[in-house]
């Protein structure tokens, strides 16, 4: 019997990776002598690094870059086994989580750092760079990283503009030949998992603004700076990609890819999957196991296990869903053809009980799954 788990991370909790040994420890109880591979994924944001590069046995790197107001961080990244992609989390350079509450004012967050992280690849070796994007304290619509790539953003006397997403109002010209030669013939894969387009009222600045500490004032300027921003570079790039579905990911950075550097989009999960030649393995599979901390109807969207699932169907593998805490698990079951959701929280496991020891809680969830499968699945 072959078993596949591949979790994603149980926030808070446990990592994908952790999450995984959990599961396994609990299946070798009841199968000892099971066939088991651990493939944790992630969704295209936290964890994407760690999972690519142990997966593909790559190499993890540190790059001191300019964080999200401006000081110096060290923010990771990865190259993965192959020695030519490269791997980014954009929040390690310009992540909402590097802002103290009381600090955050997308007037004053800049993505430059990704663009300083995207160099630094380039310098060793990558040829294909695949970005993460998700969980930004910027909303200066890629302008950061592009200018940290060289692209220079011009006033109307032919002076490159100095300041942040502010100075976008004086916008006038876009030169693009600047770009740092150290990109020439690089591509890039961007992992985005929302639809927002950059500007109107599904854009960046409308539905993301807030939570990055702009008040309603703050909103509508930024979005309209977005929106004279993009008409001048949809002028000069011959493209407008402004309302194109993703362009509003991580405060625009999605745009500035999609629009200056033809960046391919796909889900973060579908990434993932790919590059572990997922569906490669789940021909010789006879259960998948996935999971994260919470699944419910509301949550499903874009998330890593639902990539699972999908593919589990496709090739007709038994699917185990575990699950820190669900609802309404059997119209679950059935709208998205699951064989059994566990639960860790329980009757007999409150929330807190479950979180003194995350790895021993999902270790015996994992056990009473196989138990079931056992019972059900083998008639032992």
């Amino acid at each position: 019997m072959k078993i596949l788990i591949a979790p994603d991370s149980f926030k808070e909790t446990l990592t994908a990776t952790d999450a995984a040994n959990a599961i396994e420890e609990g299946f070798l109880d009841i199968f000892p002598e099971a066939n088991i591979l651990k493939l944790p994924i992630a969704d295209g944001g936290e964890g994407t690094v760690d999972v690519l590069v142990t997966a593909t046995q790559g190499k993890y790197f540190s790059t001191k870059v300019s964080g999200p107001t401006g000081e110096y961080i060290n923010a990771k990244w990865g190259m993965l086994g192959n020695s030519k992609t490269a791997v980014i989390e954009i929040a390690e350079a310009c992540g909402l989580h590097l802002v103290a509450l009381k600090k955050r004012n997308p007037m004053n967050t800049s993505s430059f750092g990704v663009g300083e992280l995207i160099l630094a690849a380039t310098d060793e070796g990558a040829e294909h760079i695949i970005i993460g994007l998700g969980g930004s304290a910027t909303n200066d619509g890629g302008m950061g990283f592009l200018k940290a790539i060289g692209v220079q953003f011009l006033d109307s006397f032919g002076k490159e503009l100095t300041g942040g997403v502010e100075s976008l109002n004086t916008l006038s010209d876009i030169n693009i030949t600047s770009i740092d030669s150290r990109l020439k013939g690089v591509s890039f894969e961007i992992a985005c998992d929302v639809d927002n387009p950059l500007i109107g009222p599904q854009g960046a600045s409308v539905i993301f603004g807030s939570q990055k500490g702009a008040d309603e004032k703050m909103i509508n300027q930024l979005d309209n700076l977005l929106s004279h921003y993009s008409r001048i570079a949809s002028s000069k790039l011959n493209n407008n990609l402004s309302m194109q579905p993703g362009a509003g990911s991580a405060g625009g950075i999605g745009y500035g890819f999609l629009a200056f550097l033809k960046a391919d989009q796909k889900s973060g999960v579908q990434i993932i999957l790919e590059k572990l030649n997922f569906e490669q393995h789940l021909l010789t599979t006879d259960l998948v196991i996935t999971g994260e901390g919470r699944f419910d109807s509301q949550s499903l969207r874009g998330k890593a296990p639902m990539g699972v699932i999908d593919y589990a169907r496709k090739h007709k593998c038994s699917i185990f869903v575990i699950a820190g805490s669900t609802e309404n698990d059997e119209i679950l079951e059935n709208k998205y053809d699951i064989d059994k959701l566990f639960s860790i929280i329980s009757n007999d496991l409150s929330f807190e009980q479950s979180i003194v020891n995350p790895h021993d809680s999902l270790m015996a969830t994992a056990r009473k799954a196989a138990q079931h499968y056992k019972k059900y699945y083998l008639n032992l």
